[in-house]
């Protein structure tokens, strides 16, 4: 099982999400290739309704607590409440650190 279907199986457990997308994006970065270090996640719950930013980020992070202290590395988080979300969250930019320019 990869790590990205992981943190999703987690992620729907924990959030029963109305949409959810998670994307490996260690191939942007200057990493091995092969490397699942780096994600992008978009995910819309109720859980989200009553909650601000920090709080939905710190229940995300307390479900995948193993994983962050282990093999992510970044982790971008789109968080929403069904009533927020508009069908699209923000694209990562490109990589510029670790040698790339």
């Amino acid at each position: 099982m990869t790590l990205a279907k992981q943190i999703e199986d987690k992620l729907r457990a924990s959030f029963a999400p109305l949409h959810i997308d998670v994307q490996c994006e260690s191939h942007m970065h200057n990493v091995p290739a092969g490397s699942e270090m780096h994600f992008r996640v978009v995910l819309v719950s109720e859980v989200f309704q009553s909650l601000g930013k920090v709080q939905r980020h710190q229940k995300v992070y307390s479900v995948l607590g193993e994983e962050m202290a282990g093999p992510i590395h970044a982790l971008a988080l789109h968080v929403y409440a069904p009533d927020e979300w508009e069908g699209e969250a923000p694209e990562s930019p490109e990589c510029r650190g670790g040698g790339k320019k």
